[in-house]
């Protein structure tokens, strides 16, 4: 199942344990996993790579599991949709102030540092970016 919904062994025991995916058990004890699991687990990974955390996608998978066409067309999901959306919001909010704090660090660290750079590390540059970084286009 695992291959088949492009995902590893482990994440889809993580999903089980959250019980996003429940697959049947056979007498033998092996899991038995219906077609409509692979969905699933396609709209989990498709979701988390979009920054939803796994426990997010739940309303999304409940969705399918009333028989929706899409994980989005129920309430719950619109909202998981906007928390999450927040959540980044707040966090593209926090970061320059840490990246700020981290830089002073490098600063206050390199300045009182009795070592020199190993010859293969690229120079820094004051705002804390390697002199040779470039900025996407």
């Amino acid at each position: 199942m695992a291959r088949r919904a492009g995902t590893t062994i482990r994440a889809l025991r993580y999903y089980e344990q959250l019980g996003l995916v429940v697959p049947r058990r056979q007498a033998n004890g092996y899991r038995e996993y219906a077609d409509r699991d692979v969905r699933m687990i396609e709209e989990i990974r498709a979701l988390t790579a979009l920054g939803v955390p796994v426990e997010g996608t739940r309303p999304f998978v409940e969705c399918l599991a009333e028989g929706h066409a899409a994980g989005d067309d129920c309430p719950a999901s619109l909202e998981s949709y906007r928390r999450t959306i927040d959540e980044l919001d707040d966090l593209v909010a926090r970061l320059p102030a840490g990246r700020a704090a981290l830089a002073g660090q490098l600063d206050a660290a390199a300045g009182r540092s009795t070592c020199t750079a190993p010859p293969h590390a690229p120079p820094v540059d004051p705002t804390g970016r390697r002199a040779d970084h470039q900025e996407p286009t």
